[in-house]
């Protein structure tokens, strides 16, 4: 009799465990769900193009998006306190697959806090004082030529000494003051400068520590992307160690001098805003490098309206080090000016109607294209029509859109003396000519007012 209640016994145990055991189960499948569905909600909303799945692999993929865009704790960052959503994705994810999904360590980018701290002691504001000849004193019925003080930015390039600016900041002077966000002013001497891409020298002559100059690392311009988030930092209307942030609008912009007549090639368009005395400071990426010099916008008033333009670093890296050495930069030089082919000239010339090339408007004058014997476009003086100029197609293999691509080849990767291939097209028959570039003269006559603004 006992033996069968003992058995009795255990099997009502044995029954209630298993009852406990899905009432276990059951409560933790309530409190697993609704956090996974948190998690995905929150996902969503930051990405609300994705659909993500039931499923604890996608439910990981978006903890780590979440985090490589900086909206959740990152494992880099230790100081700060788990959140519920790293701490699920450590519970149910494998670290491994975190690191798999994880963008490469080489795109993560640093806060802008942390960017501004680490490059504010390498930015500058440029004072320089310039003769102005619409300012006239008279004293004792004597007229005194007046002067006017520019005020920009810079930036630190080695620990020599050396600021980089823009030209039309110091344009008309030979001295500038240079000064830190600590307050320290210094005398600078300008060494060398080039006013066709708008960039200038300049060296410290007072008595410095080399060990308090943190020079700005600059690298290739040629990697940016549109898209991509710049800051801009440096002294708008003389407001000092001012930041802004934008992104990249568009590279490869041709951006007139009103005062050479010549072109600074590869200029990138940004969003971020830039005001007048932020010329010659930074355009930095997200890694607070160097990827421009802020030097211009597009303004019917003078102030910023959504549109900047910076000499791209390609610029800054091939140039800099000449102008160091020998106070002047000379650019590699075609002689052309021109234009894109439209529709019209494309059928005109027998091309398709969407055929691309630069068709040549005129010939400078001892230039390399005019020993070249490339014909520009000329006016029929009977009929008034017009006999149609060599169309490029193509420089060294590389095919044209417009005057834009040729000038940007031939400035950002060739040199005074090199040769280019060009392939033409002329009245029909496809051409090749070999010309060694020469140096581009200090300016062109008649230059033509441009509607850029230069800051």
């Amino acid at each position: 009799m006992w033996k069968r209640h003992f058995w009795q016994h255990i099997n009502t145990l044995f029954s209630l465990s298993k009852i406990m055991s899905k009432r276990t189960e059951i409560v933790l499948l309530v409190t697993a769900v609704p956090l996974v569905v948190t998690i995905m909600i929150q996902a969503s909303t930051f990405d609300p193009t994705k659909t993500i799945q039931n499923s604890l692999t996608n439910v990981a993929a978006a903890i780590t998006y979440l985090q490589n865009n900086g909206k959740t704790l990152t494992r880099d960052n230790s100081q700060q306190p788990s959140s519920p959503i790293t701490q699920q994705s450590s519970e149910t994810t494998n670290q491994d697959q975190l690191e798999n999904i994880a963008l490469p360590s080489s795109t993560r980018t640093t806060n802008l806090t942390t960017i501004f701290k680490q490059v504010e002691n390498s930015v500058v504001q440029i004072t320089a004082k310039t003769s102005n000849p619409n300012l006239q004193i008279i004293i004792n019925g004597n007229e005194l030529g007046g002067q006017s003080t520019r005020l920009g930015s810079g930036f630190v390039y080695d620990k020599q000494g050396h600021i980089l600016t823009n030209n039309h900041v110091i344009d008309g002077a030979s001295t500038a003051d240079v000064t830190f966000v600590d307050g320290n002013t210094y005398r600078a001497k300008v060494i060398g400068k080039d006013p066709s891409s708008d960039i200038a020298v300049l060296q410290i002559t007072d008595n410095f520590s080399p060990e308090n100059l943190v020079p700005l690392p600059i690298v290739n311009s040629s990697s940016l992307q549109v898209g991509q988030q710049v800051i801009a930092i440096g002294n708008p209307f003389g407001l000092s160690d001012t930041m802004t942030t934008g992104i990249v609008s568009q590279t490869g912009r041709l951006l007139p001098n009103p005062d050479t007549g010549f072109s600074t090639p590869g200029a990138i368009q940004t969003d971020a805003p830039i005001n007048p005395g932020n010329s010659g400071g930074p355009l930095l990426n997200m890694l607070g490098q160097v990827v421009g010099i802020n030097t211009a916008i597009n303004s019917a008033t003078g102030e910023f309206s959504g549109i900047g333009f910076a000499v791209p670093s390609n610029m800054i890296i091939k140039e800099v080090p000449t102008i160091i050495q020998t106070g002047a930069y000379n650019h590699p030089w075609l002689g052309i000016a021109g234009g894109a082919v439209t529709p019209d000239i494309a059928q005109s010339a027998g091309l398709p109607r969407n055929g691309k090339g630069v068709i040549v408007g005129s010939v400078q004058s001892g230039s390399p294209a005019e020993k070249a014997g490339i014909q520009g476009t000329t006016q029929n003086d009977f009929s008034n029509a017009q006999n149609l100029g060599d169309i490029i197609t193509a420089i060294d293999g590389h095919p044209l859109k417009s005057i834009d691509d040729l000038i940007n080849y031939i400035d950002l990767h060739k040199s005074i003396g090199d040769n280019v291939a060009l392939t033409l097209n002329r009245h029909g028959q496809i051409m090749n000519l070999n010309i060694v570039l020469e140096t581009r003269p200090a300016s062109l006559q008649n230059a033509t007012q441009q509607e850029t603004i230069l800051p």
